[in-house]
């Protein structure tokens, strides 16, 4: 013990540097702007999303709910909760695994399938143009593509989960 005494007071002195200090604080206020920046535009994705799906919804309501006045019984006329019903527990879904940075291919796969439903339903009921089938397949896409931008923006502002190793070595 007496010999590492010697060692260490051999040593010299370590000295600390003003202006490596102030750096890791302009990096810590810097990586703070950056990830509240990143946090406002997710909300404000968020916010967008929902005003494109609710829009896209009441638009394509009105074609779902006609698809029923040719069948002579009574259709409860709110019956095109029945395709988005599915849709939006499926999307709740993928953003909580969003969250959770899991795989939810499950919950996708339920998503693009009552989004096809809607889709080909409203478009059943359009007219045969160009106009009138784009008009009509639209809403249920727009809908899906700023719901999948809107989960993108998610994952990419959570920081990356640490990998646990599944053997021992």
């Amino acid at each position: 013990m007496e010999s590492l005494a010697q060692i260490t007071a051999q040593l010299p002195p370590t000295r600390r540097s003003a202006a490596g200090h102030r750096k890791i604080q302009v990096r810590k206020l810097r990586l703070k702007w950056l990830q509240t920046g990143s946090f406002v535009i997710v909300a404000l994705v968020a916010v967008i999303v929902a005003m494109v799906s609710v829009f896209g919804g009441i638009v394509a309501y009105r074609p779902l709910q006609n698809i029923t006045s040719g069948t002579g019984g009574a259709m409860v006329p709110s019956w095109p909760l029945l395709v988005y019903g599915p849709w939006m527990v499926a999307s709740l879904s993928i953003l909580r695994t969003a969250l959770h940075q899991r795989r939810a291919v499950h919950s996708w796969f339920i998503v693009l399938l009552f989004s096809s439903v809607a889709i080909m339903l409203c478009v059943a009921q359009a007219d045969m143009t160009f106009t009138g089938i784009a008009g009509a397949s639209l809403p249920a896409l727009a809908s899906l593509a700023c719901f999948q931008q809107l989960v993108r923006q998610i994952t990419l502002t959570l920081p990356p989960r640490q990998g646990t190793r599944r053997h021992r070595q």
